[in-house]
């Protein structure tokens, strides 16, 4: 009965805004996930499926299209999806980067944006017995000698290298002798840092969070705009590094819909992501809700392309 209340009154609201098409949109809906299953954006895609389905959307299927940081699943988005007002994929910074360094002939400014949903913000580290206390210990010895200071991270060209990169800038260093060491996952990771294979380490905060509470690692700094609570780091900002970064996760929507079908699409996510059961979500999750809906979440999209391509530019990923 609650679920058909819920559906009810969506409908109604879609309805009462003059769409004839929100029913449709929700038809049938199907949810790509551009990775493998269980990681990220695979729960990103099921969490929002799920939420949209207990509001009445049908169908709700998550269907995983892993390659090439995401980009299989963006072409097929944009070859064979066109004008479908049912499917959604999901994305992120991590795409952004992977369209480059894969030299991708689809790119996300070619979709439909919807939203920007969740995010998390980057952490640097160093072990607890480095001599590098502060970040602007770690900023001085990167700017006088680049390869001096290995960081290690994710992936070439993802969020952990573009935010080596960026900090690299910003405290005035030779971006194109930056030393970055990618691995496969934080374990790897880790255990290079505190095995002094690697200066500091880049990553998640959740991935280290632990550590970083035990005092295994020393945080250096958070790549939030502003102080996140609970969260006793300082961030770039206040530190002097005019960087801020956030590991976002989006959804998109094919090219060639009309505008009432973008419309609808934008309204039930909207719905969606402002409801109790999203908000539980990111709760259980521990995801930070960064909402972005629509054009502004386009225009995010265009500027966060620049500034990908700046810094992969100068590290020599993109030519």
């Amino acid at each position: 009965m609650k679920r058909r209340t819920l559906f009810a009154s969506f409908l109604a609201l879609a309805l009462t805004a003059g769409l004839a098409t929100p029913a449709l949109a929700l038809d049938d809906l199907r949810i790509i996930a551009p990775a493998g299953p269980g990681g990220g954006w695979d729960q990103t895609a099921r969490s929002l499926s799920e939420v949209m389905a207990a509001m009445g959307a049908k169908g709700g299927t998550v269907e995983n299209v892993p390659g090439a940081g995401g980009t299989v699943g963006l072409a097929q988005l944009i070859d064979q999806e066109k004008g479908k007002p049912n499917v959604l994929m999901v994305n992120g910074l991590v795409m952004v980067g992977a369209i480059l360094t894969n030299q991708s002939p689809v790119t996300l400014d070619m979709t439909t944006p919807i939203a920007r949903l969740t995010g998390e913000y980057e952490v640097i580290v160093v072990p607890a017995a480095s001599e590098l206390k502060t970040m602007a210990d770690l900023a001085a010895k990167l700017k006088a000698d680049p390869g001096s200071v290995a960081f290690g991270g994710g992936s070439a060209g993802g969020t952990d290298h573009i935010l080596a990169g960026l900090v690299a800038k910003a405290v005035g260093a030779d971006v194109s002798k930056l030393n970055y060491v990618p691995f496969s996952g934080g374990g790897e990771a880790l255990a290079a840092i505190m095995g002094g294979h690697v200066v500091a380490g880049i990553s998640g905060y959740s991935e280290w969070a632990g550590q970083i509470k035990s005092g295994e690692l020393r945080a250096l700094a958070i790549s939030a705009p502003e102080r996140q609570p609970g969260i006793d780091i300082a961030t770039l900002k206040e530190q002097g590094v005019d960087v801020d970064l956030a590991n976002w996760r989006a959804i998109v929507a094919p090219p060639g819909l009309d505008d009432a079908q973008e419309k609808a699409l934008l309204e039930a996510v909207d719905a969606a992501v402002k409801s109790d059961a999203w908000k539980k979500v990111l709760t259980d999750k521990n995801w930070t809700d960064l909402y972005l809906p629509g054009d502004d979440f386009g225009k995010l999209i265009a500027l966060e392309n620049a500034r990908t391509t700046e810094v992969l530019k100068g590290i020599g990923l993109v030519q």
